[in-house]
């Protein structure tokens, strides 16, 4: 029960600063836990990533102007003409939109907070935002916590 509490406490602040790194707690709770404290710390650091999101997705919207998030949201050099390029065809189609979200929650590619911003910027409604975030970052990291067991039982 710990172990779900501190995922999900280490998932949010993974979530407000990207360097905080919830995948490697993850994996290493996966050397020591079971598959069920495994797939509770899963849920537990799912929602903590979605809450960590929320803001940058706020920022984007321009309803939370913090100083020290607006200076996180600006866009870094080399994506702004990408990320503009993102923001005109998600407001164009929707369902892209909701689809690079999905994308970028589960391979952090495109980087997710950039794409949260976007979520923001674009308006996208934030119970869609924090379903699709849920979804994708709870299959993501069961994928991290499970794999190594799935990995090890494929050797013997």
């Amino acid at each position: 029960m710990i172990e779900t509490g501190l995922a999900f406490l280490v998932a949010l602040a993974s979530g407000l600063v990207p360097v905080v790194n919830i995948e490697l707690y993850l994996a290493g709770a996966a050397v020591a836990l079971d598959d069920g404290a495994l797939t509770a710390m899963a849920l537990a650091a799912a929602l903590g990533q979605t809450l960590g999101k929320l803001p940058y997705y706020y920022a984007g919207r321009g309803t939370l102007t913090a100083p020290w998030l607006r200076r996180r949201t600006r866009t870094p050099g080399k994506w702004a003409a990408r990320a503009e390029t993102w923001r005109r065809r998600a407001e164009a189609r929707p369902v892209w939109g909701a689809g690079l979200l999905a994308v970028s929650s589960f391979a952090s590619v495109p980087p997710f907070f950039v794409v949260a911003v976007l979520a923001g910027v674009v308006r996208m409604n934030v119970v869609l935002f924090c379903a699709i975030t849920f979804t994708t970052r709870t299959a993501r990291f069961l994928v991290v916590v499970l794999a190594p067991a799935w990995a090890l039982s494929l050797l013997s």
